[in-house]
């Protein structure tokens, strides 16, 4: 598979297969994470790689306690409403029970954190993909990285106080009829190009 067909073939996993995932493989996920662009070649990504089941699932019921909590408000996005109802309805589940959760966090005060843990973790998709693993950009730890709670267990484990977390990644092995994720080439609805 060559770096364009990865990239149109990419599609969002949210089914998995209890099955770990190796850690040779994990490794060269996160390799290409870490020679991701970075604003001004900071390279001050912290990746944070939790296959621990028991830590995976007390940040499912911390997040889902945390989005409990939350009212929807006017204009607010799509998705985050969406994960405040599931959660109020009980049993929300945000890493889909991915084996691997990946967090990337960077420091609250650098004014390129968001962007360059997003190139990060696109460039982690991507390497998923061609390595028939599926994946998953996660939002919801990002929505509540001021959240007290969840800051301060996160802090507990390795995240260094003046960081944050602006983006994670699920992977594992799809539960899918080949075990290999769906790779349908899907027409564009939206993202107009003008040339000019």
């Amino acid at each position: 598979m060559n770096t364009y067909e990865s990239i149109l073939t990419r599609r969002s996993t949210r089914k998995y297969l209890n099955k770990p995932v190796s850690k040779e493989l994990l490794e060269k996920i996160i390799e290409t994470g870490r020679y991701a662009p970075s604003g001004g070649n900071s390279q001050s990504n912290h990746f944070i790689v939790i296959q621990n089941k028991q830590i995976i699932d007390r940040l499912v019921k911390m997040v889902e306690k945390a989005f409990s909590k939350m009212e929807i408000t006017e204009n607010m996005y799509r998705s985050l409403q969406n994960s405040i109802n599931l959660s109020k309805k009980g049993g929300y589940v945000f890493s889909y029970n991915a084996p691997v959760l990946i967090i990337v966090a960077n420091k609250r005060d650098y004014g390129n954190n968001q962007a360059d843990c997003a190139i990060a973790l696109e460039n982690m998709m991507l390497e998923a993909n061609e390595l028939d693993l599926g994946s998953c950009y996660i939002n919801q730890l990002k929505w509540l990285n001021e959240g007290r709670k969840i800051l301060s267990y996160l802090q507990s484990l390795v995240m260094k106080e003046d960081e944050r977390v602006y983006g994670s990644l699920i992977i594992g092995y799809p539960d899918t009829n080949d075990g290999k994720p769906l790779r349908k080439v899907l027409p564009r609805k939206g993202n107009v190009v003008t040339w000019l």
